[in-house]
């Protein structure tokens, strides 16, 4: 039996100096969820690390200039009238577009780059092992998804730094830093450990805390499932190398039973 042709029109991988994007299926609602969460969480999610970033960016300004959060917070403490005195409603109109077409591009994306990852299976397209240059060296190998979460858990950001999906970790930690900065989370913080609940609430700026918790939970989660997808591309180029070199032609399995 002849070996299979490898096709190298559909990679299934890109090991760069700065990232490591990885084809591989997704649930297109899920993905969209994180976009209703945070506007570009979706498309970061899919490796559309432009687009993803741009949409990130956008919500930041355009939140912190129209008062988002802030009306979000009165509004669940019941105060209607402060909520649409503080809102920029003029921001707003602009704010709305751009939020549902994150939504339904993510969602559309992740539809199209499943397509994608079944004809690079069905094509046994290549995954590449190692990249080295100059200033820098990627490879894949497996790591310990429980290790991936720990470190995100401790500050956002590191579990994608140690996936070496530098770009992606670097932008988190930057905006991470200055969330915290801005919303006085760690002086709350200690102010809180102190049993100083009083001024623990009222130093924070609840229009810049509402953007830590989805910082917080994307990293972890992005972390995890990312380790988990990076692993089984290595059991499976593993898996490639050894058929290739060293399994016999005529080697075949049927109904679980060896033939030879």
């Amino acid at each position: 039996m002849a070996a299979r042709k490898t096709s190298t029109r559909l990679p299934r991988d890109y090991l760069g100096l700065l990232d490591t994007p990885v084809l591989h299926l997704r649930n297109p609602y899920l993905i969209a969820w994180w976009s209703v969460a945070f506007p570009g969480f979706g498309h970061l999610l899919l490796g559309k690390y432009f687009r993803g970033l741009v949409l990130v960016m956008w919500e930041f300004f355009i939140n912190q200039y129209s008062k988002v959060n802030a009306g979000m917070v009165y509004s669940f403490m019941g105060d209607i009238e402060t909520a649409k005195e503080v809102i920029d409603v003029k921001l707003l109109l602009l704010y709305m577009p751009v939020y549902f077409f994150g939504i339904w591009d993510s969602y559309r994306t992740a539809v199209d780059l499943n397509d994608e990852f079944k004809l690079s299976e069905r094509e046994n397209s290549p995954i590449r092992k190692y990249t080295i240059e100059s200033i820098g060296i990627n490879y894949l190998d497996k790591r310990s998804p429980v290790i991936a979460i720990l470190w995100s858990l401790g500050v956002p950001s590191l579990g994608q730094i140690y996936q070496h999906r530098l770009l992606q970790g670097f932008f988190t930690l930057i905006w991470t830093i200055i969330v915290v900065y801005y919303s006085h989370f760690m002086e709350a913080l200690v102010y809180l450990i102190q049993g100083d609940i009083e001024r623990s609430t009222n130093v924070l700026d609840m229009q810049w805390l509402l953007f830590l918790p989805s910082f917080y939970f994307y990293t972890v989660y992005d972390a995890y499932i990312n380790t988990v997808e990076i692993n089984k591309l290595f059991d499976k180029e593993q898996s490639t190398f050894l058929t290739k070199n060293f399994q016999d032609l005529d080697f075949k399995i049927l109904k679980g039973k060896v033939v030879e």
